[in-house]
């Protein structure tokens, strides 16, 4: 149990780094964009479409390392107020809902990147990229929050980790 948690944090903070990657990579992108277009009076391609499917990659990619560090947007007022019991049954039945959302995300959304790859489908744009490569980071990224989702319940059963991160006073 402790290698299943080690090993989805591994991977949670491995995609954490694809994402703030892909975040910079776009930076650079829409830069070479202004010059081409701006100072260069060049046509500019590639550019929207790479930024628009890297942003997308890196928000999918990046969820699960959010949630390892329980970093997303969480109001606490509801947990704080309740008993150690009830606190532990509202996150086990949030991350029970988050685990059942997200695998249902993730099966869908390989179904999609299959037929995508399967029949060879390409962006209607000039650049023209497989969109197999696009719709990838979707699965990748829905699949390993359901794992980390996971991960966070069994670190809360075991006594790992407590609810919500509010540790029991007294």
């Amino acid at each position: 149990m402790d290698a299943f948690i080690r090993i989805v944090g591994a991977l949670s903070r491995i995609l954490g780094v694809a994402s703030a990657a892909l975040l910079a990579v776009s930076v650079l992108v829409i830069l070479h964009l202004v010059v081409v277009r701006y100072v260069l009076a060049e046509s500019a391609i590639w550019q929207h479409e790479f930024v628009t499917y890297s942003m997308v990659a890196a928000t999918f990619l990046g969820a699960p390392y959010v949630l390892l560090l329980r970093g997303h947007v969480n109001v606490d007022l509801l947990p704080q107020m309740l008993g150690a019991r009830a606190r532990f049954a509202l996150a086990i039945l949030t991350s029970l809902l988050g685990i059942v959302f997200c695998a249902v995300l993730a099966w869908y959304s390989l179904g999609w990147w299959y037929e995508a790859f399967e029949r060879g489908w390409r962006s209607q744009s000039v650049w023209a990229p497989p969109l197999w490569v696009a719709y990838l980071p979707v699965p990748v990224g829905m699949s390993l929050i359901t794992l980390q989702y996971l991960a966070d319940i069994l670190a809360l059963v075991t006594g790992r980790e407590p609810p919500f991160g509010i540790r029991q006073e007294g």
